[in-house]
């Protein structure tokens, strides 16, 4: 080794005795990795008066003695608004009570022991209509306060209930005969128990919510049968039922059912969708079978050609399948393309650029769109969907109406994409360095 003082070398053993290691294999430095940028296209506008208020109230909510009359809509915003930091506690909450409220949504009641939703019954005693989000801290305790203290409730829509247990549910259920809309997600000790007293209690329900219930089984099926329901949401089990007893159910109530989510009942084939949906279900406009992996997509394709009689979609599901592409998205076009506003294909990764085409031919009154994943998706795909494509000299097709695109993970969406007024556009991949 080359000695320090720049004359002449050094043996291994002088080399040592100075520090160093003759034998030490020089360091690669690390490779810089870029970093993606994830852009979104977003219309700028000046705020609304209204939305410059919220943002007052909500920046100084603890100094608010009263909101006043200003609107139940408002009111719902400024609790939104608070759900973004989670503002909302029971010194803060006082602000939305009132014995005159018929309806009250509170978007993120994660700071609300469980005295203080029984406080929240107490002020709002009238209440027709009561939707609580991340109310972790509701228990049986609590509960019991909604049993006896809310007699008009109609409509009860909770988040992540957790403690809340089987002998308060039923209680709730003998107390309120005339429910008409129960929308639970994540409530691990809702058992059969509580589905039976349900059913047995609550005849008039017509909206029905049993998201991600952990005791999920056929038996929960073979007990809804006995309603008559417009919407349906039995998506998330921890295990899926059977589809013989989905096909059952929908043989019950399918003449009626306008919604329906049975995402990732992963045991359901292309056989729930003939023998079930296409045989039982007329009435539905709108439609999620998110995660079903047995689906197919010759198998998809024909259940949208052959589902005759039933009126198009308004709002269709179908993300996360990733076995569907070009025959699933020309037969769900061709039966509900024209009417369509809602499409999710999230997932879809093998769908051809000529099938993704139809889009833009074909769904003229989309709003809403999500093709995530969809490995074809590039910047002329997306120009033919919003500006239409020019046939014998005339521009046909194109989505007028599209206020919302998502294209996560298309990574040949460049930062150079077709844009347009009142369009709002989700994880464009620049592939700019930060």
């Amino acid at each position: 080794m080359a000695a320090n003082s720049g004359t002449g070398y050094l043996c291994h053993q002088c080399a040592k005795a100075g520090g160093q290691d003759p034998f030490k294999k020089p360091t690669i430095p690390k490779k810089r990795t870029e970093k993606r940028n994830i852009t979104t296209f977003e219309e700028r506008r000046f705020p609304t008066l209204v939305s410059l208020c919220i943002q007052l109230i909500t920046k100084h909510i603890d100094d608010v003695e009263a909101l006043g009359d200003i609107g139940a809509m408002n009111v719902e915003a400024i609790s939104k608004a608070l759900s973004k930091n989670r503002g909302l506690t029971p010194q803060n909450a006082h602000l939305f009570y009132n014995p005159t409220n018929a309806s009250l949504t509170l978007f993120d009641a994660t700071n609300l022991p469980s005295p203080a939703l029984e406080t929240l019954v107490y002020h709002n005693a009238n209440l027709v209509s009561l939707r609580l989000d991340f109310c972790g801290h509701l228990d049986d305790k609590a509960f019991t306060v909604f049993s006896t203290g809310l007699p008009s409730l109609t409509r009860l829509e909770l988040l992540g209930p957790f403690l809340v247990r089987s002998p308060a549910w039923q209680a709730f259920f003998k107390s309120h005969p005339k429910l008409e809309g129960f929308l639970v997600t994540q409530s691990p000790r809702f058992d059969e128990a509580c589905i039976k007293a349900l059913i047995k209690n609550c005849r008039k329900v017509t909206d029905l919510r049993l998201k991600e219930i952990g005791k999920m089984s056929d038996v929960f099926l073979s007990e809804i049968k006995g309603l008559k329901l417009r919407y349906l949401d039995l998506a998330d089990p921890t295990s899926s039922c059977s589809e013989k007893a989905m096909i059952a159910l929908l043989r019950a109530v399918g003449k009626t059912v306008t919604h329906l989510d049975v995402s990732k009942h992963d045991l359901l084939t292309d056989g729930f969708l003939t023998k079930g949906l296409q045989a039982h279900a007329k009435k539905l406009d709108s439609l999620v079978l998110g995660h079903l992996p047995e689906l197919t997509d010759e198998g998809v394709g024909a259940f949208f050609e052959g589902w005759k009689g039933s009126p198009p979609l308004l709002s269709l599901d179908m993300s996360r399948n990733d076995a569907l592409a070009g025959a699933a998205l020309k037969g769900a076009f061709k039966h509900s393309g024209r009417r369509l506003e809602v499409l999710n294909i999230n997932g879809w990764k093998d769908v051809p650029e000529e099938d993704l085409m139809i889009i833009g031919h074909v769904g003229t009154e989309l709003r809403k769109v999500d093709v995530g994943w969809c490995r074809a998706v590039d910047d002329f795909v997306v120009k033919a969907w919003l500006e239409g494509e020019e046939l014998r000299g005339v521009v046909q097709g194109g989505c007028s109406r599209l206020e919302e695109l998502k294209v996560w993970g298309c990574n040949r969406v460049t930062a150079a994409c077709p844009r347009r007024k009142g369009l709002v556009i989700f994880g464009i991949e620049s592939q700019a360095s930060v």
